[in-house]
C-alpha cells in the first residue's frame, strides 16, 4: 500500500501526523526532515533556548516514542530532492525513492540571507532559524560583548531585548524609517522603540547596513550606508523569511509567494497538500500566507483529516501572533491591512497599552501590549466578524466585555 508521505518536520508536520492518525490508523505514514531533529517549536529558539531557560526536550513537539507508537516512520537527515507527481514518488537526498498516495508539504520557510559581498564570509554572523542556530547563538550571549542587530522587526526586537537582558551592548539598525514600519502602525513602532532604548538598546532608523568588516576571519565592525561605523564581535541577522517552495515550484504546483491551496489545504494537484510557512490561502479575497504557529496548527489540522477521510470544513483564517520583549508580551489579532486610523486605549501601567486598527469604523486588527483581556475580547469579536466602536474602544471606563 503507497503512502502518505509528509516533506517537513516542523509545526505543521507534526499537527498534520497528528490529525490523521486520529482518524485513520492503517495507511503508512513517514515523515522526511532534512535536520538531524524530531520536530520541534521554533519561538523559543532566540529567546528562551538560547538563554538557557528551557531545554532541548522542551522544545519537542512530541516525545521521539510518540511517532513509533502512533506508527509513524520519523525519517531525519533526509532531504526530499524532488516530486515525480506522474509516478507519485519522491525522490530522496540517499539517492533512493518513496511511493505516495498523498503528499503533504510542510517545509516551513527560510531566513533572507545577505549577500557574501556583505557578510565577507566573517564568523560571528548570525541568523536564528534552527536548534543548531540557536545553539551557536546561545553560545555569544555573553556580558559586556558588542552586538549589532540588522532588522527592526520582530525577530530583530525579540533578539535585541535577549542580547539586552544579557548585559550585551546592543545596537539596532533599521533601513526603513522606523522599526515594525511593515507591521505595524506608527504608534506600536514609536511604543517599542521607547521600551527598546529604556533598556539601554541603541536603535538606529532611516540608515541600512553597507557591510561587515573584520580581522583575521573575525568579525569587528559594520558599517552602514551613511560611513558610521558599530564597532561589534557579534551580528544577527533577523530581515524575514521567504517560503520553501522550490519543490512545489519544480513539479508544476502553483506558487505566488507561497504554494497555493484550497479551503482544505489541497494544492493543485488534488492528492497534494501544504500547510503552514510555505502555503498560501485566501483571506478576505487577498492570497494571504501566514506566518504563525496557530495558522500552521490550523491549516494542518484541516489537511489532515480531509486527507484521512476526504472530506473536511473548510480551514478559515484567525489571524493572531504574539512577541516577548523584556516584560513585555505583545499579542496580535486581526491583520491591519488597508487601516485608515489608529484608536488608542491606554492601560494601567506604562507598559501596558492597546492599538486599535481601523477601516472607518470597522475593526481590523489590534495591537495589545501586556493587556491581554483587551487582546482576547478583541480577538473573539474579530473572528466572529464584530467590531468595536471607536469611542468605546478608547474609552478605558467602558467595559469592553459588555459588546460579548
Amino acid at each position: 500500500m503507497n503512502g502518505v508521505i509528509v516533506i517537513g518536520a516542523g509545526q505543521a508536520a507534526a499537527s498534520f501526523c497528528a490529525k490523521f492518525r486520529a482518524l485513520e490508523h492503517r495507511t503508512p505514514l513517514t515523515i522526511y526532515g532534512d535536520e538531524p531533529e524530531i520536530p520541534y517549536q521554533r519561538p523559543p529558539l532566540s529567546k528562551k533556548y538560547a538563554t538557557g531557560d528551557m531545554v532541548r526536550s522542551q522544545l519537542y513537539l512530541r516525545p521521539e516514542t510518540w511517532y513509533s507508537d502512533q506508527n509513524i516512520k520519523l525519517k531525519t537527515s533526509v532531504k526530499v530532492t524532488g516530486i515525480d507527481r506522474a509516478k507519485r514518488v519522491v525522490h530522496l537526498s540517499d539517492g533512493t525513492t518513496a511511493q505516495w498516495s498523498k503528499l503533504m508539504i510542510a517545509t516551513g520557510s527560510k531566513v533572507r540571507e545577505l549577500p557574501q559581498s556583505v557578510t565577507n564570509n566573517l564568523s560571528g554572523l548570525h541568523y536564528i532559524r534552527t536548534l543548531e542556530d540557536a545553539n551557536q547563538f546561545g553560545g555569544v550571549l555573553k556580558p559586556g560583548c558588542r552586538i549589532v542587530i540588522v532588522g527592526g522587526g520582530y525577530i530583530g526586537l525579540e533578539a535585541a531585548a535577549v542580547c539586552a537582558q544579557k548585559g550585551m551592548k546592543v545596537t539596532l539598525v533599521e533601513a526603513g524609517l522606523r522599526i515594525l514600519q511593515r507591521v505595524a502602525c506608527r504608534e506600536t513602532s514609536e511604543w517599542f522603540k521607547r521600551l527598546h532604548s529604556e533598556e539601554g538598546v541603541d536603535i538606529k532608523e532611516g540608515v541600512g547596513l553597507s557591510h561587515f568588516e573584520g580581522r583575521g576571519g573575525k568579525l569587528t565592525r559594520a558599517v552602514l550606508n551613511d560611513q558610521s561605523v558599530i564597532d561589534a564581535e557579534v551580528a544577527v541577522v533577523g530581515i524575514g523569511i521567504l517560503p520553501n517552495t522550490e519543490l512545489a515550484e519544480e513539479c508544476g504546483l502553483a506558487v505566488e509567494n507561497g504554494i497555493v491551496v484550497n479551503g482544505v489545504c489541497q494544492t493543485n494537484d488534488l492528492d497534494i497538500y501544504a500547510a503552514g510557512d510555505c502555503a498560501v490561502t485566501d483571506y478576505k479575497g487577498i492570497l494571504t500566507r501566514l506566518e504563525s504557529v496557530p495558522n500552521a496548527i490550523d491549516q494542518a489540522t484541516v489537511a489532515g483529516t480531509h486527507a484521512a477521510t476526504g472530506a473536511a470544513p473548510n480551514y478559515v483564517a484567525k489571524p493572531w501572533f504574539w512577541s516577548d520583549q523584556f516584560d513585555v508580551k505583545l499579542q496580535i489579532a486581526g491583520l491591519n491591512r488597508g487601516y485608515t486610523s489608529i484608536v488608542t486605549r491606554a492601560g494601567k501601567t506604562s507598559r501596558s497599552i492597546a492599538h486599535f486598527y481601523y477601516h472607518g469604523e470597522t475593526l481590523l486588527a489590534i495591537d495589545a501590549m501586556n493587556a491581554p483581556s483587551v487582546y482576547m475580547i478583541g480577538k473573539r469579536l474579530l473572528e466572529a466578524g464584530k467590531t468595536i466602536l471607536p469611542e468605546h474602544a478608547a474609552d478605558v471606563e467602558f467595559n469592553l466585555k459588555s459588546l460579548m
